[in-house]
C-alpha cells in the first residue's frame, strides 16, 4: 500500500511539463521497462517467499498502478504536447480517469481519444492491460505453486502446518 501511495503522490507531484510528443513516448517506454523488471524481481521474491500468495497480491499492488500511472502520465503529457488529443483538456485526475476507464474496459464515453497518437497510445494501454492481467496471473500462480513447493521440502515432515499456516494467509 506504501508503494501505492508513493507512486500517487510521484503522479501528482512530479514536474511533468515536457512537450514533446518523443519525450513522452521514451518515458514511457523507459517506465514500462522498468515496471517489467520490477515485476519480474517481484516474481523471484514471490518465489522464495515463505507466504507466496501474500507476495503475490503484494507484487500486483506494485505493478498495477505503476502500469496505470505511467499510462496516465504518458495521456497527460500527450495532451500537453498535441492539444486536442482527447475530448476535452485533461487535468492529471483526468489522465488517471482515463487510464482507469480504458484498464477496466467501462469506457463512460466522457472522455475520448481524437488524435491518431491519443488513439493509438490508448491501444496500447487496452492491449498491455490484456497482457499484464493475463500474464501476470500465469506468472504469479507459476511463483506462488513455486514458493509453495520449496516451503514444503524446506518444513519437511512437519509440512501440514506449514500448508495451514499458508492458508491463514
Amino acid at each position: 500500500m506504501c508503494v501505492t501511495a508513493g507512486l500517487v503522490a510521484a503522479y501528482y507531484l512530479l514536474p511533468l511539463d515536457h512537450h514533446d510528443t518523443a519525450v513522452t513516448l521514451a518515458l514511457l517506454v523507459g517506465g514500462l521497462f522498468a515496471a517489467a523488471v520490477m515485476f519480474g524481481w517481484e516474481v523471484v521474491v514471490v518465489a522464495r517467499s515463505p507466504y507466496p500468495r501474500l507476495r503475490a497480491v503484494e507484487a500486483l499492488a506494485a505493478t498495477l498502478p505503476m502500469f496505470l500511472l505511467l499510462f496516465a502520465g504518458a495521456y497527460y503529457l500527450l495532451d500537453r504536447s498535441a492539444p486536442g488529443s482527447f475530448s476535452e483538456r485533461l487535468t492529471r485526475t483526468d489522465a488517471l480517469y482515463f487510464a482507469l476507464t480504458t484498464f477496466a474496459t467501462v469506457g463512460y464515453g466522457d472522455i475520448t481519444a481524437r488524435s491518431q497518437a491519443g488513439r493509438v497510445l490508448t491501444m496500447f494501454q487496452m492491449a498491455g492491460g490484456l497482457l499484464l492481467v493475463g500474464v501476470a496471473a500465469r506468472v504469479l500462480t507459476g511463483a506462488i505453486e513455486a514458493g509453495l513447493r520449496q516451503r514444503d521440502r524446506s518444513a519437511g515432515p512437519g509440512r501440514g502446518a506449514a500448508r495451514a499456516a499458508d492458508d491463514r494467509e
